[in-house]
């Protein structure tokens, strides 16, 4: 209960506002103590998925290093069409892993490989050298028509960015959208023209490509026309370390110039017919041995959009160009979009390619659950970015956000939230009922006081005041029986009156003392009949005293003199509303209903109970009128005794609207 001097200048609005300011002095710091709780837990979102990715862009790398450490592996003379394998004393020649068709390459997305000459001729391992006879190869001239048009296709992709001359410009045939199964003997015409126009062409545009990839790696490579005497053999290439926003990826280790035998016939270009020829005589066939030097791939973009990754090689003081094309959309699908897709990160962030830092390639995120407080303000900022280890360094990931999800302890601040937002809402509704309450006690108590003076008041005085007449004198016989009767009147409604306020007191201690006995309803009837006779009668009311034959031999347990007490209040109660009734009539009634209950009514014949009072009236201390314009006498306590003490002794208080009056019932189970 709120302090007595704390309620008596409160009213509602008052309380409310009070309460108010408590609930903002409670809830600001809850809620920055839940802001901060939601803002941690997002950061720990966005590092736990810039984990992720970093962990994705290292294997995205890994596995792209193991790839072209095998492409890096293969031999110089696996560029060609057939190669030497085996013992050398056997002589024993074989097609170049690189000669099979479709392209089967340690990288998706190849498109083929080629090689270009110190005199800048064209060729690769899909084709045999020029005026071979395809039949004894075992290739159908349909095949070979594909492989040519293919070669083409990857001849024209280095055209287009001026690596090699065009077959266009060669006088080359070409049939686009469809494969042309060439004559043998056609082919080897063709190719025969072919190679004539191959022949000057300068490798400058290949050391363009390598000058402008070590610029932009921020480093300076040996000079690619540099003499081989002049770098050492065990020197490796210096690959720079790339710093990525959150950490960095080492550079691959090993990346150096490589030494390596190779066997290869005595000339300098072998003739394979002549070797296809010793196929069948293996023994005929004679080979030589030389050595070369071969740089690390490199890597590059062209004009076209295509990649290319190409090597140098040192051989007999000339130098050849080695590589092969890959088809950009496809290669970033492949090896970085499909590894993209099987993470979380897809679900809520972006990923980039850039290549020099131009991006060339995007994968989008599906849409996720959105962070329930301040997340979105992360949606489109940068994640985590990184270059990839050479030779693909050029390449870099970016990864942006477009949805930060919740973390994994969202779901239980959020429930916290809901919990600590009910518990607010429900303590101050709570809080503000019980105020409320003890506000309308007060002012009731105040009315109680005000009217329990007045009620008191009013009976001591007409008591004195007969009493004084008595004493002198001053009535006759007549008139002194009369103020007798008055004096006795006002007795008794003094005694109900401090009956009903002990009682009340008792109530409110808790400490109701009920002497519960088995009593026949008959005898219960009649003792209260006797009770309250000559009050209804003195009022110039008709008492009625109406018992069904069914409660003749019931019993019920209850405290009788409790009883008397409920019956006077509730026809004391009926004769104060209803003295203005046409019909002066208390009716008090007994009867047996179905469920085995004896109901006690007591009605009246007055105005009966407006609706919107029906469940206050049994209120403590509610009074229907004012205490300064009511008209009625009364202190209102007289209605809740009789629900309270019904109640506390098992029964049940009903009120009903009858026609005309009000019918107040109360009813207790019958004894078996």
């Amino acid at each position: 209960m709120l302090p007595k001097p704390l309620i008596k200048g409160f009213n509602k609005k008052r309380l409310r506002n009070l309460l108010a300011l408590f609930f903002i002095a409670l809830a600001a710091p809850t809620v920055v103590l839940i802001w901060q709780a939601y803002s941690q837990l997002k950061w720990e979102a966005f590092h736990q998925h810039r984990g992720i990715a970093e962990e994705l862009t290292q294997r995205i790398d890994s596995q792209l290093n193991d790839m072209i450490r095998v492409a890096d592996a293969r031999s110089f003379a696996d560029y060609s069409f057939l190669v030497v394998s085996g013992d050398p004393n056997a002589k024993f020649v074989q097609r170049s892993p690189l000669s099979t068709y479709p392209v089967a390459a340690s990288l998706p997305s190849v498109l083929g490989h080629f090689q270009v000459d110190s005199q800048g001729a064209f060729s690769t391992p899909l084709l045999p050298a020029v005026g071979t006879k395809v039949a004894d190869l075992g290739i159908s001239d349909s095949e070979i028509a594909e492989r040519q048009m293919l070669a083409r296709d990857i001849q024209e992709v280095l055209a287009d960015n001026r690596l090699v001359q065009s077959p266009a410009i060669a006088g080359a045939r070409r049939v686009v959208g469809k494969s042309v199964a060439a004559p043998a003997s056609t082919l080897e015409e063709e190719e025969k023209d072919e190679a004539d126009t191959f022949r000057d062409y300068d490798q400058a545009v290949f050391d363009e490509l390598s000058q402008r990839q070590n610029e932009s790696d921020g480093f300076s490579a040996f000079a690619l026309d540099e003499p081989l005497d002049r770098i050492s053999e065990d020197a490796e290439m210096e690959i720079p370390q790339q710093q990525g926003l959150a950490g960095e990826i080492e550079s691959s280790p090993g990346r150096s110039k490589r030494r390596e035998r190779i066997a290869l016939p005595e000339s300098v270009q072998p003739a394979e017919e002549e070797l296809i020829a010793n196929l069948a005589a293996p023994s005929s066939l004679r080979i030589s041995t030389f050595e070369s030097e071969i740089d690390p791939l490199e890597f590059s973009l062209l004009d076209s959009g295509h990649f290319v990754l190409y090597r140098k090689v040192w051989r007999d003081g000339e130098r050849y160009i080695q590589g092969f094309v890959v088809d950009q959309a496809a290669f970033l699908q492949d090896t970085i979009g499909s590894q993209f897709a099987g993470t979380t990160l897809s679900g809520m962030a972006s990923l980039n390619v850039a290549y020099e830092g131009v991006m060339i390639s995007g994968f989008s995120g599906s849409s996720a659950d959105r962070y329930a407080s301040s997340a979105t303000g992360f949606d489109g900022e940068l994640l985590y970015r990184n270059r990839l280890t050479a030779p693909l360094n050029s390449l870099e990931l970016i990864f942006r956000i477009n949805h930060l999800p919740a973390g994994a302890g969202a779901g239980v601040l959020g429930w916290v939230t809901l919990v600590l937002l009910l518990v607010f809402l429900g303590g101050f509704t709570a809080m503000y009922r019980v105020g409320l309450s003890q506000i309308n006690l007060a002012r009731q108590q105040q009315d109680f006081v005000a009217s329990v003076s007045h009620e008191l008041k009013t009976p001591l005085t007409s008591i004195r005041m007969y009493g004084e007449i008595l004493k002198e004198g001053w009535a006759d016989e007549e008139k002194r029986q009369r103020y007798y009767e008055f004096i006795h009147d006002e007795s008794e409604r003094l005694s109900r009156l401090i009956s009903n306020v002990l009682q009340l007191a008792r109530i409110s201690r808790n400490e109701p003392q009920f002497d519960m006995q088995p009593v026949a309803v008959a005898e219960l009837m009649s003792n209260t009949e006797s009770k309250i006779s000559s009050q209804v009668e003195r009022a110039g009311f008709e008492l009625r005293f109406i018992q069904d034959e069914s409660v003749n031999d019931a019993r019920i347990s209850i405290d009788e003199d409790c009883f008397t007490q409920i019956i006077i209040n509730l026809v004391d109660n009926a004769i104060k509303f209803s003295k203005d009734a046409a019909e002066k009539v208390v009716e008090v009634r007994s009867k047996r209903v179905a469920n085995g209950q004896i109901v006690f009514s007591v009605r009246d014949f007055g105005p009966g109970v407006p609706r919107d009072q029906m469940k206050k009236i049994f209120e403590l201390f509610y009074r229907s009128e004012s205490e300064l314009t009511r008209e009625t006498i009364g202190t209102g306590i007289g209605l809740s005794i009789v629900y309270q003490l019904t109640t506390a002794m098992g029964g049940s208080v009903d009120l009903v609207n009858v026609d005309p009056g009000a019918e107040f019932r109360v009813s207790w189970q019958a004894m078996p």
